[in-house]
């Protein structure tokens, strides 16, 4: 079966790529940016690969016309707390646009547990997305999800931060709020099995895991599994614009997601619906079973995808590439050089920098430098990296982005996400011998230079250092 998989550099679509590959199917992946497709190249050679921005006007030769079936994994929830519900619905309705010139005859799309009247603006955008998809010329299988729980989810990385930082919490009142997790190898194969499935055709379902839990119940849970015990005590005076604010600071999550993750929380999700997990004869995992797998994951370094690789968790707001050329006028530079005798190990330390194995030089100040940038609205360090030793562009790196990751040119260029009053770059490149360490600052203005030349002292040291030990074998 051909199948267009959209989303495919999302959380979701980086689990489902591999299964559906595996399964023996022709899998045509749509992007907004080649680039950032971060599969090794093995990978790459099995896949065809369409960019299409769905916001933009519909281009329907693009996209393949023998295309069977399609996957819309597609939402705007980490971009904006305003306007996401917009760009959702333009996305579904130039995505039914562009799909009238094919001959797709099943789309799958991943929705939200929909119980109450009185939606979130997150779940009411995701309802009004399920409405226009059915009008499309194809036929839509829906399946709704609560809380998906697996390394790298957003839902988990909230969890894990919450409780490993704070063994006493004081709560709003949401964290009584009842919901159904559901572990992400579950959600994979209920998105696999509906797959040509005409039982479930025009049709809409709830699924979720066995344990319907409340937040509280849910950072309990995983204390257990982690063999340690918190304390959780709820308030009823802490506000939304409170709550989110105590998520962001506290946890790896962006504001933009924290504020509609609020939103959503206050309403109770719940499955109501179990037909398809009859139907398809599914056994689920339990909430900390689910939790343990997650881990396993962790501790292997098998961790596929992340949603904070998703260019919306950061300040890049275009295409990558018109970050990647570093400018040569207007900027203020720091340049280190220093000769290496393994160039293939100096490579290695450099594919290894930034997450829990730090910057080489300093990483107390790296932290510090992480806390400020969070506390003016910036992603600080709270991003880490995906994985421990491999880098694809467009992966998030701490505060920041990486614009190019190429070990046969033996470069790597990262672009600054932390709030400054410029624009900053670092790289670093091997040849002939000697490793190359260059920091370059485009300031906005008078602001802007008082800032590099105020923080150039620390540059001495930190960069001077943290050269030397890169280079070391």
């Amino acid at each position: 079966m051909k199948i267009l998989l959209t989303g495919a550099n999302g959380y979701i679509g980086m689990r489902l790529l591999p299964k559906l590959l595996d399964m023996g199917h022709q899998i045509v992946c749509a992007v907004r940016d080649e680039k950032r497709l971060s599969v090794d190249t093995k990978t790459r050679s099995k896949i065809d690969i369409v960019e299409i921005d769905f916001l933009d006007e519909p281009e329907k030769q693009k996209v393949p016309a023998d295309i069977d079936a399609a996957y819309y994994l597609i939402h705007s929830m980490t971009s904006s707390v305003t306007d996401f519900d917009e760009k959702e619905a333009q996305a579904a309705k130039n995505f039914n646009a562009i799909l009238e010139n094919t001959q797709c005859k099943q789309v799958i799309y991943l929705s939200g547990i929909v119980n109450d009247k009185k939606l979130s603006k997150h779940l009411s955008s995701r309802k009004n997305v399920e409405e226009i998809l059915y009008k499309g010329p194809f036929d839509l299988t829906v399946l709704r999800a609560g809380i998906i729980v697996g390394s790298g989810s957003s839902s988990f990385e909230i969890i894990r931060d919450l409780c490993e930082k704070l063994p006493v919490m004081i709560t709003p009142k949401w964290v009584l709020t009842k919901t159904q997790p559901i572990a992400i190898r579950d959600v994979i194969q209920f998105l696999t099995e509906v797959l040509g499935n005409k039982d479930t055709y025009d049709q809409s379902f709830d699924i979720g895991g066995p344990d319907i839990l409340t937040y509280k119940d849910m950072l309990h849970g995983y204390a257990k599994v982690r063999g340690f015990k918190n304390w959780i005590f709820t308030v009823p005076v802490m506000t939304p614009k409170l709550s989110s604010y105590w998520l962001y600071f506290v946890t790896s999550t962006s504001y933009k997601l924290a504020m509609n993750l609020v939103d959503s929380m206050k309403m109770e999700v719940v499955a109501q619906d179990n037909r398809l997990q009859e139907m398809l004869g599914i056994e689920t995992h339990t909430y900390e079973e689910a939790i343990d797998l997650a881990f396993k994951k962790i501790e292997q370094n098998l961790v596929i995808s992340s949603w904070k690789d998703s260019i919306a968790s950061g300040q890049i707001k275009e295409d990558l590439e018109n970050y990647i050329q570093v400018p040569k006028y207007g900027v203020l530079q720091d340049k280190k050089s220093i000769r290496i005798k393994d160039e293939d190990v100096v490579l290695e330390n450099i594919w290894r920098i930034g997450g829990d194995n730090g910057w080489y030089y300093g990483n107390w100040l790296w932290k510090i430098r992480g806390f400020m940038d969070k506390l003016v609205g910036g992603p600080g360090l709270r991003r880490g990296r995906t994985h421990p030793d491999k880098i694809f562009p467009g992966d998030a790196l701490d505060f920041w982005r990486v614009l190019l990751a190429d070990k046969k040119s033996k470069r790597l260029l990262l672009f600054a996400e932390m709030r400054t009053p410029g624009e900053a770059w670092l790289e670093f490149k091997i040849e002939d011998g000697v490793l190359y360490q260059t920091a370059t600052f485009r300031p906005k203005g008078l602001l802007g230079r008082l800032y590099w030349y105020s923080v150039l002292p620390f540059h001495l040291f930190i960069f001077g250092n943290m050269i030397r030990n890169i280079a070391k074998g």
